[in-house]
Parts: C-alpha cells; sequence; structure tokens
C-alpha cells in the first residue's frame, strides 16, 4: 500500500474516532445536566433577582438578554432551534456582563451557568 494511501486511511479513522468520541461526549453533557439541579434558594441573589424578570417578561438590563441561546455544545437536552433563550445574570464588582447565565426553555424548564455556559444546573422550583 502506497504512503498516500495509509495516510488517507490514518486520517479517516482518526476523524472517525474523534466524531464517536464527540457524540459520546455531548450525551454526558445532556446526561450530567439531568442529574445536576439547583433550588431557587441555593441561587445567587442576582440569579433569583433575574428569574423573576423571566417571569414576568422583563424589562431586562442587558440588550442581549432574551435572545436564542443556541446549544451548539448540546450540553442542554437537544430542542428545536429557537427553542432556548439566555438571560444574563449581573456578576458584583464587574462592569461587563460576566459569566453567570440562566437559560430557559418553556417555563419553568431553565438552567443555570455560573461559568459561562460550561456547566449547566436545572433550577428546580
Amino acid at each position: 500500500m502506497r504512503l498516500a494511501n495509509k495516510v488517507i486511511l490514518f486520517s479517516i479513522a482518526a476523524l472517525f474516532c474523534s466524531l464517536s468520541f464527540s457524540v459520546q461526549a455531548r450525551g454526558n453533557y445532556a446526561a450530567a445536566v439531568d442529574d445536576a439541579t439547583i433550588t431557587v434558594a441555593e441561587l445567587p441573589s442576582e440569579a433569583r433577582a433575574t428569574l423573576q424578570l423571566i417571569k414576568q417578561n422583563g424589562p431586562f438590563p442587558y440588550p442581549r438578554d432574551g435572545l436564542v441561546f443556541k446549544n451548539f455544545e448540546q450540553r442542554l437536552p437537544e430542542q428545536a432551534r429557537g427553542y432556548y433563550r439566555e438571560y444574563t445574570v449581573p456578576t458584583p464588582g464587574l462592569r461587563h456582563r460576566g459569566a453567570r447565565r440562566i437559560v430557559c426553555g418553556i417555563l419553568p424548564e431553565c438552567y443555570y451557568s455560573s461559568d459561562h455556559y460550561r456547566t449547566f444546573k436545572r433550577i428546580r422550583e
């Protein structure tokens, strides 16, 4: 077998393994969200205030609040595009939006992220 063919076969195998791992990892994120929960009482006070604004449909302090959250990393359960909306949870002492967010589907389905979408906890009412 020529070297070029071996390189192509190796590349295809590496890509297949990478895609397989990616699909498994996405499944693990969804499972992790199902198990990770936080009660409203456990949320930071700023997150409780944001959740209240979400429930009363605003007004929201940040222009990007209420925009579609696309769930590219698929860390939340898979839904149709446009299902999730994101909202900023202010962080005391910061002049920018910070990393904290609440992402909601159809209420009361909401998730809290303290680390800019790396991890989520389902908010339990």
